[in-house]
């Protein structure tokens, strides 16, 4: 008997996508990338996590448009962690799948029907963006995506994360929401490589798709190169002993499929 795909089961009428754009202190391209997810007729959810007075006031006018919704953090929890409450009041509003958008404007914006017209042809995979870069990346945020890629490849025993670090991703917020309330995961830098690994050991479908980066509209970057990526690092170390530990199962599940 022919297997079939578990996304046959999921009708059309289901796909409600939103944009969850985590916010700290970057009121000047915000506005720019809410208008062009505007265009593009997707709702957005902001995410102020606990920017100046300046920005916050930007993020409550945008807020203040039809389909837009912002949520304020009350503290600073870091790129992960905002991404994590659009996420989780995305899935409140009844939203099926969510695009995780960068709010400094470094991600083409472009490519959002792409994405979304992926996501709705796999709607139990999370679909993620594959950066081609301009001359504007760092060099050195460059060259640590190497390394990382290296360490997810072996964390994940498999090879089919092709970047861990681009957070231009689809997420299916079924899945996503319930791995992100079971585990405790990276809430900063470290949380865009961690949830594709931790979402690999699940099985978790996964579709890619090429996405130029440039390095951002504003000036501003919150990445801390020596803090972050020693951050990473240590998410790193942690993956590799978990990984250890559930090597059977992940090597037995995958021989079935």
């Amino acid at each position: 008997m022919p297997r079939v795909h578990p996304d046959a089961f999921f009708w059309p009428s289901m796909h409600k996508p939103c944009a969850v754009i985590p916010v700290y202190n970057h009121e000047h391209a915000l506005v720019h990338v809410v208008e062009a997810l505007r265009i593009a007729k997707l709702p957005c959810i902001l995410v102020n996590d606990a920017s100046s007075p300046a920005c916050t006031a930007v993020i409550e006018t945008l807020a203040s448009q039809p389909d837009c919704y912002a949520v304020h953090l009350l503290h600073n929890q870091g790129k992960g962690g905002a991404v994590m409450a659009g996420l989780r009041e995305a899935q409140l509003l009844g939203f099926t799948h969510a695009l995780q958008v960068d709010a400094d404007g470094q991600h083409n914006l472009n490519d959002i029907a792409a994405f979304l017209q992926r996501s709705r042809e796999h709607p139990l995979a999370v679909i993620c963006g594959y950066p081609e870069y301009d001359a504007s990346v760092p060099r050195g945020r460059l060259y640590a995506r190497y390394l990382t890629h290296v360490w997810v490849w072996i964390n994940s025993l498999s090879l089919q994360i092709r970047d861990s670090m681009c957070g231009f991703r689809v997420y299916p917020l079924a899945s996503t929401v319930s791995l992100i309330n079971r585990v405790k995961l990276g809430r900063r830098m470290d949380f865009d490589p961690e949830i594709l690994v931790r979402m690999a050991w699940q099985n978790q479908p996964m579709e890619w798709l090429p996405t130029q980066v440039h390095y951002p509209l504003d000036g501003l970057s919150h990445f801390r190169l020596v803090h972050d990526n020693l951050l990473i690092s240590k998410m790193h170390a942690k993956l590799f002993f978990g990984m250890l530990l559930r090597a059977p199962k992940i090597i037995c599940s995958r021989g079935r499929r």
